[in-house]
């Protein structure tokens, strides 16, 4: 609708004109609990908004802390009539992924982090760490890897980049103190966490041989930068940056580009951008137009939209 539909921790959910910087709110969450980098942390709308209104959104709650995945319908410039889809997932105060995707084919990602026990990763009882895909109304799909079980991929530590794009799936993750990733998100495949990080080298490699491990198609090598919002960018707006992931991060306060190779399975070369400017960067989002929007994870935080090549 020509609006960036954006969410804050604390539960707020508002439309903000990206011509005048309005912030338009349509609803504060009444259960949201904000422990830690907990709180509302994920949205998506329908593709087909037009004619099925409806908002996704996944948020910390309760206690025991937990986390679930929420469908409002928006009529009259107001969000209502709730329905929850999935709750139950272990939460924490960090590692809480909680990045949502809906996917051409109408089936919603959902990932979700280890939630601080880094073991839940690899366990397929739990819902941490892993990728997981329903249906829109909340169901299993038939052709999930595993019965009766949302999971799609498994061994994640924290994915809070989710981006579709060249038929591919793409996340970008939290390492611990080294190697954060981007990812190529494929069916039942495990991601190693905690006993890989990044690249299968040296003593991972028989665990990567038995797990049947995707390696990262990206990672930061033996250092963290704290990668977080993912987007894929194709407009003839800003040339340099077509058929490339632009990657934000937190700790190095950068914009990376990511140019794909042809077949968008690999990177072919990278440039940053920002370092510095504008402190700690969470997430973007791409209008239709080829403008960027980010926005900062700074007390007071910002919108910034770069709408030019440099």
């Amino acid at each position: 609708d020509n609006f960036i539909w954006m969410t804050e921790r604390g539960g707020r959910i508002c439309r903000v004109n990206p011509k005048t910087g309005q912030v338009l709110p349509l609803l504060t969450l009444p259960d949201v609990v904000a422990n830690g980098e907990g709180g509302l942390l994920g949205m998506a709308l329908h593709p087909d908004f037009g004619n099925s209104p409806f908002v996704y959104v996944v948020y910390n709650y309760g206690s025991p802390y937990r986390e679930k995945v929420v469908r409002y319908e928006y009529r009259n410039n107001a969000l209502s009539s709730p329905r929850i889809l999935l709750d139950d997932i272990p939460a924490a105060g960090i590692h809480n992924g909680s990045r949502l995707l809906i996917s051409p084919d109408r089936k919603l990602f959902i990932t979700t982090g280890d939630a601080s026990s880094s073991g839940n990763a690899q366990a397929s009882g739990s819902l941490s760490g892993k990728v997981l895909r329903l249906n829109l109304d909340g169901s299993i799909p038939a052709d999930n890897p595993y019965p009766d079980n949302p999971a799609w991929s498994t061994g994640h530590r924290n994915p809070q980049g989710l981006v579709y794009a060249n038929g591919i799936l793409y996340a970008s993750e939290h390492g611990a103190g080294i190697e954060d990733e981007v990812n190529i998100i494929e069916k039942q495949r495990n991601y190693g966490w905690p006993t890989v990080e990044g690249p299968c080298n040296g003593g991972e490699a028989v665990f990567c041989t038995a797990n049947n491990i995707k390696e990262p198609i990206w990672s930061t090598g033996n250092s963290t930068f704290a990668l977080c919002g993912l987007d894929y960018y194709n407009s003839d707006r800003i040339p340099q940056w077509k058929h490339s992931l632009l990657l934000l991060s937190l700790k190095n306060t950068t914009l990376y580009q990511l140019k794909l190779s042809a077949d968008g399975k690999s990177v072919t070369g990278t440039k940053n951008y920002f370092t510095g400017e504008f402190g700690r960067l969470r997430d973007l989002c791409i209008s239709p137009a080829g403008r960027v929007y980010i926005c900062t994870d700074e007390n007071n935080g910002k919108l910034i939209e770069i709408s030019k090549p440099e």
